[in-house]
């Protein structure tokens, strides 16, 4: 320990030494390893539905009476049909492989229209505020309260069932929270220096929302939409399973769970299969959601 020339002790100071930034990244990323290795398996999960024509062993909707009900290729089953077939005869992988078309485009659409809807409006009651707010949140309200299943029976009796008008049942009734939760972030975005800076030079609003407060709200949006496609696969599925979604013998994942119910005591693989599907793809898009949560939050010390 070092004196000084009045013969005081001084305690050495410790060093610290900063950390390699080259080496943030990696940690950043080894912190989130389960929603990476989730993103990976989703990758494949959209390879495959997007390449469904090249990956798919068979015709999803070829009848073949003679091997209906044939089981897995590892229960005395053949290689032809490794999941087996169902009540028909139709392969069970190719048409889980190409049900995963249906349920991804039916997520990311339903997600789609949900958020434009609910961040415009939100954009909107936040930044406007007074009449305006009371009214998109009175609105919001009621959309809560509107029981899902009794408003999907009605526009699908109207309208009749087909992909087009389930997206719009989904989406119509997703997006209240996207409107919440960006209301709350332009509340607290529009009294901000920047915000106020903008009025003072005589900016536009239409120019301070979408310029100004837009950007500073992506990451909610993002980490909820992410959760959201997870949320609208699950209830598309139960949507055709109730056979008010997609119609056979188009192969959705609903519909598959639906079919096989029947067959469930002695040929258990025609409801598992699709409902494994729904469930390994639910689960790593939530994993991802979370990771996405975690990267994107600047109060989480990654």
């Amino acid at each position: 320990m070092a004196t000084t020339a009045q013969g005081e002790r001084v305690r050495p100071v410790a060093v610290t030494s900063e950390p390699d930034p080259s080496q943030v990244p990696l940690r950043r990323l080894w912190r989130v390893k389960w929603g990476v290795a989730a993103a990976v398996i989703l990758l494949l999960i959209v390879a495959s539905a997007i390449f469904a024509p090249l990956v798919a062993p068979a015709d999803p909707l070829a009848v073949n009476i003679r091997h209906r009900l044939a089981p897995p290729v590892w229960m005395d089953g053949t290689a032809a049909h490794l999941l087996g077939t169902d009540q028909i005869g139709r392969d069970l992988l190719s048409r889980i492989i190409w049900g995963g078309r249906i349920s991804l485009l039916v997520g990311v659409a339903a997600v789609l229209v949900s958020t434009t809807i609910g961040v415009l409006l939100g954009l909107a009651a936040g930044y406007c505020g007074g009449r305006t707010d009371w009214t998109i949140m009175t609105i919001v309200n009621v959309v809560l309260t509107f029981p899902f299943v009794l408003l999907a029976l009605s526009v699908i009796a109207v309208l009749g069932p087909s992909l087009v008008n389930m997206i719009i049942v989904l989406g119509v009734a997703g997006w209240p929270i996207y409107c919440r939760v960006i209301r709350a972030e332009t509340l607290a975005m529009r009294e901000r220096e920047f915000v106020v800076a903008g009025r003072a030079l005589g900016m536009s609003h239409a120019r301070i929302v979408f310029r100004q407060i837009f950007p500073n709200v992506l990451s909610p949006m993002v980490v909820i939409a992410t959760l959201q496609v997870a949320q609208v696969i699950i209830l598309e599925s139960f949507l055709s399973f109730l056979g008010l979604g997609v119609q056979p013998p188009t192969p959705a994942w609903g519909n598959m769970l639906g079919e096989g119910r029947v067959y469930m005591l002695n040929s258990w693989w025609i409801a598992a299969f699709p409902g494994a599907a729904i469930f390994v793809t639910t689960l790593v898009i939530n994993l991802v959601g979370n990771a996405l949560r975690d990267w994107l939050d600047p109060h989480m010390k990654l």
